[in-house]
């Protein structure tokens, strides 16, 4: 008997390669493909497209070009529940969420497992570019960076377990280049071989964020001051939540010299501007961190740390806190680490961990 992988198509070339080298592995695939979103929901009023017909049709013709089942999983519900409305919720809170996580962690490395238990597939495969090892001497399961490391996503992966490291399969994680794989695509007859990579936000297209959230939530965020670091009113803003640590652009002010956001003050309904200088912090404590590739303990970790998805690593070290949170310390002074978005560390090529930035020392 064959083993059983299922295979969480989008309708793109990835997660369809990602599919016939599982097959050509000798595995049973089944194919699903997630609706994220219930027509008729404040999401459909707000813009929100996923799952789109042709998507839905690329997908459905790769799985019946490789003799795969396939079926599209209704995850609406959840999906506003754990993604739109966390977003939503961090930015009220002033932070800058990144949303990829979260449909990572609650959706394709959540629910689709659960899915995966009940069709009795033994892997989990998405199209990601990523790599998972197994360590002999620790019996722990890796993540690793891609080989390609210009599309490697292991930063948006850092919360996965051991146990669903274990049943995960990243095939497109040896490939060095997206050439490669759209030339495989090529060769197994794929329509979809040159489709474009998609960029955007999924819920958030063709909109700013600010209008996406004012759409679903029917509020409408009040305006405010902008003020320099001296509290000197500046301007006055449309709305906090449409405002991000390091932003310069989109202010709408004339100024004589150019300021950056710097942070905002939810009390006071506050946007504070400052020069670049200002935005630099030497260190953060994250929350809920997930540590993968070894326990925590009481000795300080030599990492490079990265804080955002495209940003740079920076070496550091990172020090287990007695309430469980981890603070990083920077060896240089880091531009706009941000509130809300993710910290992962690395030791070389493997994943340490990661987490949320809570709070950023100046």
């Amino acid at each position: 008997m064959k083993k059983r992988a299922l295979i969480a198509m989008s309708g793109g070339v990835d997660s369809s390669v990602a599919a016939a080298l599982t097959r050509d592995a000798g595995y049973e695939c089944v194919g699903v493909m997630m609706k994220l979103f219930d027509p008729g929901t404040e999401a459909e009023t707000a813009g929100y497209t996923c799952c789109a017909p042709d998507h839905r049709e690329d997908a459905a013709r790769v799985a019946r070009q490789l003799g795969m089942e396939f079926s599209i999983l209704d995850f609406g519900e959840e999906f506003a529940g754990r993604v739109i409305s966390r977003f939503v919720s961090a930015y009220e809170k002033g932070e800058t969420p990144n949303p990829c996580i979260d449909c990572n962690r609650y959706m394709k490395f959540g629910k689709l497992f659960e899915k995966a238990g009940e069709l009795h597939c033994g892997k989990i495969v998405t199209g990601h570019y990523a790599r998972t090892a197994r360590d002999e001497k620790t019996g722990r399961w890796l993540l690793k960076r891609a080989a390609n490391r210009a599309k490697d996503q292991s930063y948006v992966l850092y919360f996965l377990s051991q146990e669903q490291l274990a049943h995960i399969f990243f095939p497109l994680g040896e490939y060095e280049s997206k050439e490669q794989v759209r030339s495989l695509a090529a060769r197994y007859g794929f329509s979809n071989a040159e489709k474009h990579d998609s960029q955007d936000i999924c819920f958030v297209t063709g909109k700013s964020y600010g209008d996406f959230m004012e759409a679903y939530t029917g509020k409408k965020y009040p305006e405010g001051e902008f003020v320099d670091s001296q509290g000197r009113v500046l301007g006055r803003h449309r709305g906090i939540i449409r405002y991000t640590i390091g932003q310069r652009k989109g202010l709408g002010l004339a100024l004589p010299a150019p300021l950056y956001v710097c942070r905002k003050e939810l009390e006071t309904n506050r946007v504070v501007l400052s020069p670049e200088e200002e935005l630099y912090a030497s260190s953060l404590t994250t929350g809920d961190f997930n540590w993968i590739a070894c326990e925590p303990s009481g000795t300080p970790l030599r990492v490079t740390a990265k804080t955002r998805y495209n940003g740079k690593e920076a070496a550091a070290a990172a020090s287990l806190l007695e309430n469980g949170e981890v603070r990083v310390v920077f060896d240089q002074p880091q531009r706009a680490i941000t509130p809300g978005q993710a910290v992962v560390l690395y030791d070389g090529d493997t994943v340490v961990g990661g987490g949320t930035i809570r709070r950023v020392d100046r």
